[in-house]
Protein backbone atom coordinates (compact mmCIF):
# COMPACT_ATOMS: atom_id res chain seq x y z
CA UNK A 1 0.00 0.00 0.00
CA UNK A 2 1.40 3.44 -0.44
CA UNK A 3 -0.75 6.81 0.76
CA UNK A 4 -1.78 8.80 -2.13
CA UNK A 5 0.37 12.15 -0.75
CA UNK A 6 3.10 10.25 -2.22
CA UNK A 7 1.66 8.99 -5.34
CA UNK A 8 0.21 12.06 -6.36
CA UNK A 9 2.05 15.71 -6.81
CA UNK A 10 -0.89 17.60 -6.73
CA UNK A 11 -4.08 16.54 -4.39
CA UNK A 12 -6.56 19.82 -4.20
CA UNK A 13 -10.18 20.54 -4.47
CA UNK A 14 -12.71 23.59 -5.69
CA UNK A 15 -15.61 24.27 -7.21
CA UNK A 16 -17.05 23.55 -10.01
CA UNK A 17 -19.89 25.96 -9.92
CA UNK A 18 -22.10 26.83 -7.42
CA UNK A 19 -23.42 23.29 -6.86
CA UNK A 20 -20.75 20.91 -7.21
CA UNK A 21 -17.15 20.49 -6.13
CA UNK A 22 -13.87 19.07 -8.39
CA UNK A 23 -11.42 17.01 -7.01
CA UNK A 24 -8.14 16.53 -8.83
CA UNK A 25 -5.37 14.22 -8.73
CA UNK A 26 -2.36 14.48 -10.21
CA UNK A 27 0.08 11.23 -10.01
CA UNK A 28 3.75 11.88 -9.80
CA UNK A 29 4.34 9.40 -12.99
CA UNK A 30 2.48 7.96 -15.95
CA UNK A 31 2.99 4.77 -14.39
CA UNK A 32 1.05 5.65 -11.18
CA UNK A 33 -1.60 6.96 -13.02
CA UNK A 34 -1.54 3.82 -15.40
CA UNK A 35 -2.06 1.12 -12.50
CA UNK A 36 -4.53 3.44 -10.42
CA UNK A 37 -6.69 4.10 -13.56
CA UNK A 38 -5.94 0.00 -14.48
CA UNK A 39 -6.77 -1.34 -11.36
CA UNK A 40 -9.88 0.85 -10.43
CA UNK A 41 -8.50 1.97 -7.84
CA UNK A 42 -10.76 5.25 -7.93
CA UNK A 43 -14.30 4.69 -7.65
CA UNK A 44 -17.43 6.84 -7.29
CA UNK A 45 -17.68 3.88 -4.26
CA UNK A 46 -14.29 5.08 -3.14
CA UNK A 47 -14.96 8.41 -2.52
CA UNK A 48 -18.54 8.27 -1.23
CA UNK A 49 -17.09 5.72 1.41
CA UNK A 50 -14.62 8.97 2.00
CA UNK A 51 -16.86 11.66 1.95
CA UNK A 52 -19.64 9.83 3.83
CA UNK A 53 -22.03 10.79 1.32
CA UNK A 54 -24.44 8.77 -0.92
CA UNK A 55 -22.63 7.15 -4.19
CA UNK A 56 -25.14 8.95 -6.24
CA UNK A 57 -23.68 11.95 -5.23
CA UNK A 58 -20.35 11.49 -7.01
CA UNK A 59 -21.54 13.02 -10.73
CA UNK A 60 -18.34 11.41 -12.43
CA UNK A 61 -14.67 10.22 -12.19
CA UNK A 62 -12.71 11.15 -14.88
CA UNK A 63 -9.25 10.11 -15.80
CA UNK A 64 -7.50 12.03 -18.15
CA UNK A 65 -4.05 10.26 -19.17
CA UNK A 66 -2.11 13.43 -20.92
CA UNK A 67 -1.91 14.68 -17.40
CA UNK A 68 -1.89 11.53 -15.11
CA UNK A 69 -4.82 13.04 -13.90
CA UNK A 70 -8.13 12.24 -12.63
CA UNK A 71 -11.23 14.39 -11.96
CA UNK A 72 -13.97 13.87 -9.32
CA UNK A 73 -17.21 15.71 -9.62
CA UNK A 74 -19.26 15.68 -6.24
CA UNK A 75 -22.31 17.11 -5.61
CA UNK A 76 -22.20 20.00 -2.88
CA UNK A 77 -24.45 19.37 0.25
CA UNK A 78 -24.57 23.43 0.74
CA UNK A 79 -24.21 26.29 -2.47
CA UNK A 80 -21.32 27.65 -2.26
CA UNK A 81 -22.20 31.55 -0.70
CA UNK A 82 -25.88 30.40 1.13
CA UNK A 83 -26.06 30.88 4.65
CA UNK A 84 -24.15 27.92 6.15
CA UNK A 85 -21.36 27.35 3.95
CA UNK A 86 -17.97 26.79 5.29
CA UNK A 87 -15.88 27.10 2.26
CA UNK A 88 -16.64 29.10 -0.48
CA UNK A 89 -14.20 28.47 -2.71
CA UNK A 90 -14.55 24.39 -1.98
CA UNK A 91 -10.74 24.75 -1.64
CA UNK A 92 -10.93 23.04 1.74
CA UNK A 93 -12.52 19.62 0.81
CA UNK A 94 -9.66 17.38 -0.59
CA UNK A 95 -9.07 16.41 3.24
CA UNK A 96 -10.29 12.90 2.91
CA UNK A 97 -8.36 12.07 0.37
CA UNK A 98 -4.82 12.69 2.17
CA UNK A 99 -5.36 9.74 4.57
CA UNK A 100 -6.13 7.20 1.37
CA UNK A 101 -3.77 4.67 0.30
CA UNK A 102 -3.72 2.59 -2.61
CA UNK A 103 -2.74 -0.63 -3.85
CA UNK A 104 0.23 0.92 -6.43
Amino acid sequence: MRKLTDAARIIRSKNSGPYELTLDIIFNTAADFARARQGNMITPELIAGLYGIPVEEIKGVIWFEPASAVKITVRRHIVSGAPGDTDVYGAQQHAPLLSLELPL
